[in-house]
C-alpha cells in the first residue's frame, strides 16, 4: 500500500501527524476478521491462513506482534521520531507456555490458543469485532494491541486480508485520511517489491 510515501509527503509538507492507527498485518486481519464473526475455532482459522500463504512460515512471528511493531517503527522513523523497538508496548498473543516451545510443539498445542481466544471473543458485544491494531499517538508513543471495535467503524468493516490505516493530521482535522487495501498474499507482496525496485533504478 502507498503508506510510507503518503506519510512522508504529509510530514515533509509541514502537516503535523498527530496519530496513525491501523491494522498492519494482513495475516492477522484475515484471522480476526473471520474469527470475530464465525463459529470456527481460532486454531482452524490460523491453519487456513497459513495454508493460504498469509502468515509467516512460523505463525508465531505474526502472533507475537513483532511484525506489526517493526512496521509501526518504520512509520515513526519516517516522521523523524527516535523510538526504538524495545520501547513499543506489544501485546504478544501467544500464550506464555507456547512462546519458547519448538515449531512442532507449537502446532501440537494449538488448543491452548482456542482456550485463550474463546474467552476474549466471549467478552465482546454483538456489534463488536476484534482487530489487532498498531498505534502511534500524539505523544510519539507506539503500541500494538488486540482491541474491540464497532463493526461500523473503518477498522471494523475491513474484509479478508485487507490492511487499513487511519492518519490523523492537523490539516485533516477530526476525520482521518484512510489508506486501505490488500495486506497479504504472494502476488501483492511481489508487486510491492517490484514497485520499490522501479523507484531505486
Amino acid at each position: 500500500l502507498p503508506l510510507v510515501d503518503t506519510i512522508s509527503q504529509l510530514h515533509h509538507s509541514g502537516d503535523k501527524i498527530n496519530k496513525i492507527r491501523g491494522v498492519f498485518s494482513g495475516s492477522l486481519s484475515y484471522i480476526f476478521n473471520k474469527f470475530s464473526v464465525s463459529e470456527s475455532k481460532f486454531s482452524d482459522i490460523l491453519l487456513e491462513a497459513k495454508n493460504k500463504g498469509y502468515t509467516e512460515p512460523d505463525p508465531r512471528e505474526d502472533l507475537s506482534g513483532n511484525d506489526v511493531g517493526r512496521k509501526l517503527l518504520i512509520l515513526a522513523r519516517e516522521i523523524d521520531l527516535k523510538n526504538e523497538f524495545s520501547e513499543i508496548k506489544i501485546n504478544n498473543l501467544i500464550p506464555d507456555e507456547l512462546q519458547e516451545v519448538s515449531y512442532e510443539g507449537f502446532f501440537r498445542n494449538l488448543g491452548k490458543l482456542d482456550e485463550k481466544f474463546n474467552k476474549i471473543k466471549a467478552d465482546k458485544t454483538e456489534d463488536e469485532v476484534l482487530r489487532y491494531v498498531g498505534e502511534l499517538n500524539h505523544k510519539g508513543e507506539l503500541s500494538v494491541d488486540l482491541v474491540k471495535v464497532s463493526k461500523g467503524s473503518s477498522l471494523g468493516q475491513i474484509k479478508g486480508a485487507d490492511s487499513i490505516f487511519e492518519i490523523y493530521t492537523d490539516s485533516y482535522g477530526d476525520e482521518p485520511l484512510i489508506v486501505q487495501g490488500a495486506g497479504a498474499g504472494a502476488e501483492v507482496t511481489a508487486r510491492g517489491v517490484y514497485g520499490d525496485l522501479l523507484k531505486l533504478v
